[in-house]
């Protein structure tokens, strides 16, 4: 069992989901239901299952989890991008939260291959 605290990820990943929070507060009330509670669901999701995987046992379960993360996080990739592209983000706010998803994506992916890698 590993301490999700610990983890660079996780911490990126924390950040990213208050940054995506802070960002959807302003999209329009009739999205509430939406594409704001989808963006927040795809962005809170990545750093729940790096947690999770972290109280599983073994890396196998470990890489699974982190898996579903960044499945999460290409999907949130893209609702950034439609969030931009509807006009809910700016240019700066798009491109900043995408340095973060595109990062924290890199680093999943280094971690699962350190994971497969050692099992």
């Amino acid at each position: 069992m590993r301490d999700f605290h610990r983890l660079k990820v996780w911490e990126k990943a924390h950040r990213l989901t208050l940054s995506i929070y802070e960002h959807t507060r302003h999209f329009p009330a009739d999205e509430r239901y939406g594409l704001t509670s989808q963006i927040r669901r795809a962005a809170t999701s990545i750093p729940t299952n790096i947690a999770e995987g972290c109280g599983r046992s073994g890396d196998r379960e470990l890489a699974r989890f982190l898996s579903i993360a960044a499945g999460s996080a290409s999907e949130l990739e893209y609702q950034i991008l439609l969030s931009r592209d509807l006009g809910y983000v700016n240019d700066d706010g798009y491109r900043t939260l995408n340095k973060q998803v595109i990062e924290v994506k890199r680093m999943l992916s280094a971690f699962l291959e350190k994971l497969t890698a050692d099992g």
